[in-house]
């Protein structure tokens, strides 16, 4: 009975670690696509990988919702010519799932070069099957000392 109850868990467990780490694979693949949408501007993209209630953080203090967050990109205020992400880590607790990495890039704000060296967290949760982006933060990246 002893080993019944052993395998039994250990099958548990077996499955409850590939849940996870297909949900991070998915959670990997959704901040890809939010990469590519944000350097394409691509307004549905960013529509179907944002909530209505998201609440978005720029680096520089100002904060938006959906629908601010994806006026400013697809009106150019915004404008991400490249994005580079680095250093990722992803942690699941349930449907929820939080990201850091590393965003440096390339912008053109308004017509206007510039470049972009921030820390970002990202706060995904899972709707039905899709991960929807719910929170963001940016700081920028303190100079080298």
């Amino acid at each position: 009975m002893k080993k019944i109850v052993s395998l039994l868990a250990l099958v548990a467990f077996s499955q409850l670690s590939q849940a996870q780490s297909k949900d991070e694979q998915d959670v990997a693949a959704a901040v890809l696509k939010l990469r590519e949408a944000m350097v394409s501007a691509d307004k549905s993209a960013l529509e179907s990988l944002t909530a209505p209630t998201l609440t978005y953080g720029h680096s520089n203090g100002r904060i938006e919702n959906q629908a601010e967050f994806v006026d400013y990109l697809v009106s150019g205020k915004g404008d991400f010519v490249t994005i580079d992400l680095s250093n990722q880590t992803i942690i699941m607790n349930g449907n929820t799932a939080i990201v850091r990495h590393t965003l440096q890039g390339d912008t053109a704000d308004g017509g206007k070069p510039g470049k972009v060296n921030l820390y970002v967290m990202l706060v995904w949760a899972k709707s039905g099957k899709q991960w929807k982006l719910i929170g963001r933060q940016a700081v920028k990246v303190p100079p080298a000392s």
